[in-house]
């Protein structure tokens, strides 16, 4: 700091020296009065310099979004892996030898019921049809004749003309002819139904595959028997495995899987999606579900029908399976974004009627799409605050936004079980 001149200086020091004497010189009342009054001069300009100083600006409550809490039904889906299986499965076998002489079919066509695919060499199986024939014929004329002499033979036995032990020869001999024709019957049927197996049809109806020989190969049970196979596929089945907490979670529920409920006015049925990512237009019933656990896999298979009028789901595909599990009626549902989560529990900003935000914990439920089911500690037709928790605390007032509408959970959201 620049020193002040030294006249200057000394003069300053001069006067108050002066001062200082003549304050002291006065009397002790009229000091303490100018004391007094130079306490109250500067008390009065602290008090002018508060008043005149601007005031700081107040910081208004936060804006958040609200939302009002609505009950409404919620469809709890389960996603599992499943196979596709055909309703019908048979494999065209060869049931007698011989070598195949036709192929009747198109390979990979639909074919009818009893048509017939295949033809085997019958020619020595029409011979011996022809030789039973022959037999049973033979038969039935040593038949006739053991009968005509029967015949003969009471009339004199009668009479005392013939002996008895004659009569019981006539009788025996006419019901060995009798016995010799029904066994020339039953092998002529069974030479018949041979001669038919060289005629190979088809027991059902559906899609045949390629054959499994070739023309002018030796066929039957002793070579190549397995000839093609025959799908029918107008309805599939999928097979898709569950666990057992999944079984226990329905049970608590009261839904029986495999079996129908005329009490609910819902059953569990499943959706499939198709390879595309595309979900496939019919459902399916769940109809069987096994009444035990894999003890090697934990899991148990469950079983649905599903209609394939135009064959778009293939035996031995592999599909994304979406299982109804469960209907939550009149469930409190609310967005998941409007959910808090510390120290392994949720918790959601609450607005009283007079705008003071209520932080209040809850416990969830499963989460169906954007929104979480609320087991306890909501209600509905309460606010709860949707958009700007991070501005708040427990107890704070806030200004509420545009109320918007309660979200919906949509049918067709998806819950994962745990695995």
């Amino acid at each position: 700091m620049k020193k002040l001149h030294p006249v200057i200086s000394r003069n300053i020091k001069t006067a108050a020296t002066g001062c200082a004497t003549k304050f002291s010189q006065m009397p002790l009342r009229t000091r303490i009065l100018i004391i007094v009054g130079a306490i109250i001069i500067a008390a009065a300009m602290v008090a002018a310099v508060i008043m005149l100083r601007p005031k700081p600006a107040q910081t208004p409550p936060p804006v958040v979004a609200v939302e009002k809490v609505k009950t409404e039904d919620v469809n709890i889906y389960g996603e599992y892996v499943g196979r596709v299986r055909a309703q019908q499965f048979v494999e065209i076998r060869a049931r007698v030898e011989g070598y195949l002489e036709k192929m009747l079919f198109a390979e990979g066509t639909f074919i009818d019921k009893g048509q017939t695919l295949f033809i085997i060499d019958p020619r020595i199986y029409q011979a011996r049809v022809n030789k039973a024939k022959a037999q049973l014929n033979k038969a039935k004329a040593q038949e006739l004749k053991a009968k005509r002499d029967l015949n003969r033979i009471k009339p004199l036995y009668a009479e005392n003309a013939a002996s008895q032990l004659d009569l019981d020869n006539a009788t025996a001999a006419y019901e060995s002819a009798a016995a010799d024709v029904v066994v020339c019957q039953a092998d002529l049927t069974q030479a018949e139904m041979t001669l038919g197996y060289t005629a190979v049809k088809s027991p059902i109806a559906g899609y045949i595959s390629e054959r499994n020989a070739d023309i002018g190969a030796l066929v039957g049970p002793g070579g190549q028997s397995l000839l093609a196979t025959v799908v029918k596929s107008d309805t599939v089945r999928i097979d898709f495995s569950m666990t057992s907490l999944d079984y226990l979670r329905s049970k608590e529920r009261n839904v029986n899987l495999g079996q129908r409920d005329s009490t609910r006015r819902w059953n569990p049925f499943i959706t499939v999606t198709l390879a595309d990512g595309s979900q496939y237009p019919y459902q399916g019933p769940v109809d069987f579900a096994d009444p035990q656990v894999d003890s090697k896999t934990g899991t148990f298979s469950v079983r649905a029908e599903m209609p394939n009028p135009d064959h778009t789901l293939l035996p031995g595909q592999f599909t994304k399976v979406k299982l109804l599990m469960d209907v939550r009626e009149k469930a409190v549902v609310v967005p998941t974004k409007a959910l808090e989560i510390e120290n392994g529990g949720a918790y959601i900003y609450v607005v009283r009627p007079d705008k003071v935000v209520e932080r209040r914990f809850v416990e969830t439920g499963p989460e169906t799409g954007n929104n979480t089911v609320i087991e306890r500690g909501l209600s509905a037709g309460e606010m709860i605050v949707v958009e700007g928790m991070h501005k708040l605390s427990h107890g704070m007032k806030v200004r509420l936004a545009d109320i918007q509408p309660a979200s919906s959970a949509s049918g067709n959201n998806t819950t994962e079980p745990d695995k």
